[in-house]
């Protein structure tokens, strides 16, 4: 008897996966659906059945994080349906984002992965094929059962926690800093051989949605002026990507304190790699000292995704305390 075929669901986001230009001489923009997508495909991996749907048509920049609240609500709907495993494809330009606010807001064990591509179809050596083929792989596969959120890009399988875009253009673009990806693909064959230990999800955002939360650099010899103005611009958090193991200039720490006291401010390194300090210097703006202040240390958490993660929770109404334990949880 043959057995049962593995239900993959693919949704679409448009992307440059999904770009084709208009007219001759013009640039691309978001036109091919999900039929378009699996057509590129030479055939669907043995034993795996494809459905799809049309989930947004828009470039990575456009996407908004209540589009992916709504999108993680959709992969729920496909699993409670049946599905064995969902496929998202997007623009690379928020790709890390959109994965690990999904991966934030999960439960269950079913595949979750996330693709796209770095050259479009009308590019020579477009990935976009290969990429879909990668990642349908993946979800089908036993092996990333209870992974969370993965990403699959140029034959590697990378956690949704800890990979980043680090390249504008290469098929190489993701990477995942300090850790490397979990596993690959080699032909039909999908290996994962390390598993991020799972954490709780955060409950969904109040139907007013995420919080809007700003992200600040330092950088040298600035200080950082506009902090006192972003409660009135209505922000209700902040983090700060502050230098080397979690530091701002000396001339900050007054209005970075008096922020914290209004809405909570997580402290994160610029550097995308690596986990902030806590107990090593103790100059003014050190890291000992900005956490002295009330500011939240992001740990081993990237600017870019601590953004998401307090977005998410002040949205869902969490307080200061839940938000540095999933930062702690997230860093193990």
């Amino acid at each position: 008897m043959n057995a049962e075929p593995v239900r993959v669901h693919v949704l679409t986001l448009g992307g440059t996966i999904a770009m084709t230009a208009r007219d001759a001489g013009q640039g691309v923009v978001p036109a091919l659906d999900a039929a378009d997508l699996l057509a590129s495909l030479p055939a669907a991996p043995a034993g795996v059945h494809l459905s799809h749907g049309d989930f947004r048509r828009l470039p990575g920049a456009h996407l908004t994080l209540p589009d992916v609240v709504d999108l993680r609500a959709e992969i729920d709907r496909s699993a409670a349906r049946g599905c064995d495993g969902v496929v998202v494809t997007q623009g690379t330009d928020t790709l890390e984002e959109t994965a690990f606010a999904l991966d934030l807001l999960g439960s269950g064990d079913t595949p979750v992965v996330v693709t796209g591509a770095l050259r479009h179809p009308g590019r020579p050596g477009s990935d976009g094929p290969a990429n879909l083929l990668d990642a349908v792989r993946v979800a089908a596969s036993e092996a990333a059962v209870g992974t969370g959120v993965t990403v699959v890009f140029n034959g590697e399988v990378h956690s949704a926690r800890y990979v980043q875009k680090r390249h504008t253009e290469r098929p190489s673009a993701f990477a995942s800093p300090g850790l490397g990806p979990l596993g690959w693909v080699t032909e039909d064959r999908v290996r994962i051989p390390l598993r991020p230990a799972r954490v709780p999800p955060l409950p969904l955002p109040a139907p007013a949605g995420p919080a809007p939360v700003a992200l600040v650099t330092a950088v040298l010899g600035d200080d950082v002026r506009l902090l006192p103005h972003l409660p009135d611009l209505g922000y209700e958090g902040a983090v700060l990507a502050g230098f080397g193991a979690g530091h701002l200039p000396a001339r900050t720490v007054a209005d970075a304190e008096a922020l914290a006291a209004r809405i909570p401010v997580v402290l994160a390194s610029r550097t995308g790699a690596g986990e902030l300090y806590r107990n090593t210097y103790d100059f003014p703006g050190s890291e000992r000292d900005l956490l002295a202040r009330g500011l939240i240390g992001a740990g081993a958490v990237s600017p870019l995704k601590a953004r998401v993660l307090l977005s998410l929770a002040l949205g869902a109404g969490l307080s200061r305390a839940a938000v540095a334990a999933a930062c702690d949880a997230l860093s193990a």
